[in-house]
């Protein structure tokens, strides 16, 4: 072949290309079908007349970018297709897709993959084959099949829409009802799920949009006559809280007519009134009651721009608000089941008492604060053990002593649902002492009232029956002896009496200014000559300023402080009173050289039927009162008294009154 043939040849395959490729073109502007070509970024490449007409688009306003038709909750659909047909083959399938004016339309989508060759070879996908090289689009008539030989490169994908007929529509519109019918299964189930109530009611607003294809949604709940926006989907959040008059409101008119779901469009009087109007081109409005316990507790919301819904959608809006009634029921239910056990749970650590639960092996599972507290256990130490004391049996109550010297009284309770235990118990140590203390009181009282009265009646009858057998000084000295018991049976009672008033705050006491150091020698003066063991000093300031008190209920402490210095230093001693002025107040201390008070006891000795000496009560007599009573009425005198070890030995009390307003000196 010459080389003038060659050029002839070429010039022949090149105008048969040519025809080729206006030929393709031609055909498909002539299509009655929609043709659609998308590149591999998934954009459109071509768009054919039919499309335009189809879908309300034109070329103009789509080539180049992604294409507006496909539903938002059909794009994974559309994808896994583009996916499918890559290696070859073709897939129809029917589907929806979306029109300019927001309406959508039933379609059957034949797809296809877009080879790049070398020559005038395409891909197949379609009848008629659809091809392209790199002088164009183009068709050609060829076999139906895919080619599959490995030459050329997927460069895109080409969709032939056809709307669908009576049939097609019948089937797709089944198919589609599972879609939704298992979508809205798994929305529900998510929505059941959830646990917060206001993940539920987010929830609730964005499975709105999913099923029904609304533009925007929310929930709203129902308070007396007012509602409120507490979930928003395809809404500004600045609208989340907003209120509405429920009598005046689309609500209030559902719930009038007594149906569940209604569906009002704005072509009669509009929106613009509504917060609902903050979606552009508000066209339709469905709502749908949720109900809690069977009663209204708010509505669902779908929202259409531009367009109304289909009455699957309705059927859909209504079937969602009854499963969002249960799925806030049961938020509900588990927001007060967590408010319930977190009050328990308050009450159980906030008790004074020590609880803990015990499981079906005897081991603890919960230890509350007052636990640790009475028997210093921390709750990480206790758990999982055996707890350290011995339990009752389930309904009954025992008494045990720690190791640390607290006393508690146990209850065990069984739990009715299971092998669990509850333990309640308490701390008695106080009570036990009290109670210890009140049998010694009663013993010590018994004794220190039977000692004055047999002699009282001892002498009495001696008298009575020998009196003239005695001689006159005898009979003296029996009558004083009895009268020296008679004075200190009164002064027993007198104290007794003195408690007893003490401990109902009803003592008798006047305050007021008096002279404190009169008392205080006068005290000296009189216990001086009660013992010819102890030497009593006086160690007050010439110049002490009068007291804020009151004069009798400060002698009465006075004599007794002095009269627990003589007898808790039975073999003598210097007993020193002091006052002194400290700031406010003035200090009065009372310090002798006896056996002093043990460790531990400072405080000890102020409480009722308290004696020191444990290992030999009887030593020094009385009945545990007298320093409760000193510490209340120095309490009832706006003052206070405490105790104190010497360092040489012995003991220091200290009564502490404050200085009489019109004897305070002058601020400088």
């Amino acid at each position: 072949m010459t080389w003038h043939d060659v050029q002839v040849t070429a010039e022949k395959a090149g105008t048969i290309s040519n025809r080729t490729d206006a030929t393709a073109r031609t055909v498909i502007e002539c299509a009655a079908d929609a043709i659609v070509a998308f590149g591999t970024d998934q954009t459109v490449m071509l768009w054919n007349p039919a499309a335009e007409r189809m879908f309300g688009w034109t070329a103009a306003e789509v080539v180049g970018l992604e294409p507006p038709i496909i539903p938002e909750e059909l794009k994974a659909e559309h994808n896994a297709v583009l996916e499918r047909v890559r290696s070859g083959g073709q897939i129809s399938f029917a589907t929806r897709r979306i029109r300019k004016d927001r309406s959508v339309i039933d379609l059957r989508i034949d797809t296809s993959a877009l080879i790049e060759r070398g020559g005038l070879g395409g891909l197949s996908g379609s009848s008629p084959r659809a091809s392209i090289d790199r002088g164009g689009l183009g068709l050609s008539g060829s076999s139906p099949r895919a080619s599959t030989d490995g030459v050329g490169e997927v460069i895109g994908w080409v969709n032939v829409c056809h709307q669908t007929g009576e049939d097609d529509v019948a089937r797709h519109y089944m198919a589609e009802r599972a879609r939704v019918v298992r979508r809205l299964g798994d929305v529900v189930a998510d929505m059941n799920a959830q646990r917060d109530l206001e993940s539920v009611l987010d929830r609730i607003a964005a499975s709105l949009r999913e099923l029904t294809s609304a533009d925007a949604g929310g929930f709203v709940i129902i308070e007396d006559d007012t509602l409120r926006l507490v979930s928003t989907a395809g809404l500004p959040d600045r609208l989340r809280g907003r209120t509405a008059t429920l009598s005046t409101s689309l609500v209030g008119e559902l719930m009038g007519s007594g149906k569940t779901v209604m569906m009002a469009t704005g072509e009669s009087g509009g929106f613009d009134d509504l917060i609902w109007s903050a979606l552009p081109g508000l066209h339709t409005i469905a709502l749908s009651l949720s109900h809690v316990a069977g009663k209204p507790y708010g509505a669902l919301y779908a929202l259409y721009s531009r367009r109304k819904l289909s009455h699957v959608e309705l059927e859909l809006l209504e079937l969602l608000a009854g499963h969002a009634g249960v799925a806030l029921t049961n938020a509900m239910a588990f927001e007060e089941v967590v408010r319930q056990r977190a009050h328990e749970r308050a009450v159980i650590d906030g008790s004074a008492d020590g609880i803990a639960v015990l499981d079906e092996a005897g081991l603890v599972r919960q230890w509350n604060p007052a636990a640790h507290r009475i028997t210093g256990m921390a709750a990480l130490d206790a758990i999982g053990k055996p707890p350290s004391f011995p339990l009752p049996e389930p309904g009954a109550t025992l008494t045990h002593k720690l190791p640390n010297g607290r006393w508690l009284d146990v209850l065990c309770t069984a739990l009715a649902d299971g092998g669990e235990l509850v333990i309640d118990f308490r701390d008695v140590t106080s009570a036990k002492e009290l109670e210890e203390a009140k049998d010694l009181f009663l013993a010590t009282t018994s004794h220190e009232l039977r000692t004055p009265i047999t002699v009282v009646q001892g002498f009495a009858s001696t008298l009575a029956s020998r009196w003239d057998q005695f001689a006159d000084s005898e009979r003296r000295a029996a009558v004083r002896t009895i009268a020296e018991r008679a004075g200190s049976l009164g002064r027993l009672v007198e104290q007794l009496l003195l408690g007893s008033r003490a401990g109902a705050d009803q003592l008798p006491v006047s305050n007021g200014p008096f002279d404190l150091g009169a008392v205080l020698r006068g005290a000296v003066t009189a216990f001086q000559a009660l013992s010819d063991k102890h030497i009593v000093v006086a160690d007050i300031a010439a110049d002490l300023p009068t007291a804020s008190g009151d004069t009798m209920a400060t002698d009465i402490i006075v004599g007794q402080l002095l009269e627990n210095a003589f007898k808790y230093s039975p073999d003598g001693g210097t007993v020193t009173v002091r006052a002194r002025v400290t700031g406010a107040w003035i200090e009065v201390t009372v310090e002798d050289e006896g056996i002093g008070i043990a460790d531990g006891d400072h405080e000890r000795i102020f409480d009722r039927f308290f004696q020191g000496e444990a290992g030999d009560r009887r030593r020094f007599g009385g009945v545990g009162i007298g320093l409760f009573i000193v510490r209340r009425l120095a309490q009832a005198q706006n003052g206070e008294v405490t105790a104190n070890s010497l360092a040489s030995g012995g003991t220091a009390m200290r009564l502490r009154l404050r200085v009489a307003d019109d004897a305070a000196p002058a601020a400088c």
